[in-house]
């Protein structure tokens, strides 16, 4: 499995988003969209794609509206499932 999320990563310099985490009793309330958005904003101001790989498919909806593309989804026999994700530079970063 580590093999396989390696092949995902970006080559380019990047910001790796390890985590995000929210409280289930506060989904649904921006609270994921703000802490995102704070992180996009150093990715922008560096110049740099973003790349994370979440462990929960509710979440990949909030990643797109982040701009973030699903790459693949990894799975080894029955472990839960790994999605790769990036987000690629924006039109206004490509300047």
């Amino acid at each position: 499995m580590l093999e396989q999320m390696g092949s995902y990563h970006p080559s380019e310099p990047h910001w790796y988003l390890p985590l995000i985490g929210v409280d289930p009793a506060l989904h649904g309330k921006g609270y994921g969209s703000a802490l995102m958005e704070y992180a996009l904003i150093q990715c922008d101001r560096d110049r740099k794609v973003a790349y994370l790989e979440s462990s929960n498919p509710k979440n990949i909806t909030l990643h797109e509206r982040h701009g973030f593309e699903l790459l693949s989804t990894i799975q080894v026999g029955v472990s839960p499932p790994i999605l790769p994700m990036l987000r690629k530079l924006r039109p206004q970063q490509l300047r």
